[in-house]
């Protein structure tokens, strides 16, 4: 199946049965690794994907997508730092700092950190720490949300922890947030 195809007849189908199930379709793709051709569709929800919520719509949306020739079907997260490729994804993280990785070197720099000032008709605009930059959508092989781990988040990992080693002692099962 071609790409094209992928586009106009299975990704409205997966975007209607995600709409149903109250996820948000972020992308379907047919990819080869090797011998194999994997068919991932990425969903998400406001308060992040579950296992449960891939299974839930693994199951549904095998039926919808056996035309397509592939090996594995996959339904997963995006990810956290999950790739910016349409504008509401842009839209989504103006503001944000982001890493931007070109195809051809501008300044001898393939590589670009800073502020996402958002895009628009085609072109990237970022805050860098050299001033403003501008990248039109056809220079950029990757532009993805720059994740920083902070002292605060390690100090909250550290309480985490310390919450889950007082539950083993005391014998009670710590709370996963899970149902």
């Amino acid at each position: 199946m071609a790409q094209s195809d992928l586009t106009r007849v299975v990704e409205p189908a997966c975007r209607k049965l995600a709409d149903s199930l109250h996820y948000e379709l972020v992308d379907v793709e047919l990819a080869r690794e090797g011998a194999s051709r994997y068919l991932r569709i990425y969903i998400n929800k406001p308060d992040g994907i579950t296992l449960n919520d891939c299974e839930t719509y693994h199951r549904a949306v095998a039926p919808l997508v056996e035309r397509v020739d592939y090996d594995f079907l996959e339904v997963c997260s995006p990810g956290i730092d999950r790739p910016l490729k349409k504008q509401k994804d842009y839209d989504d993280h103006v503001g944000s700092r982001v890493e931007v990785h070109l195809y051809r070197p501008i300044d001898k720099c393939r590589r670009f950190e800073g502020e996402l000032l958002g895009l628009e008709d085609g072109v990237v605009r970022v805050m860098t720490a050299a001033g403003e930059k501008s990248f039109t959508l056809k220079e950029i092989s990757l532009c993805k949300p720059l994740i920083e781990i902070t002292e605060e988040d390690l100090e909250l990992e550290d309480e985490a922890a310390d919450l889950t080693a007082d539950a083993d002692e005391e014998g009670v099962e710590p709370d996963d947030g899970q149902e």
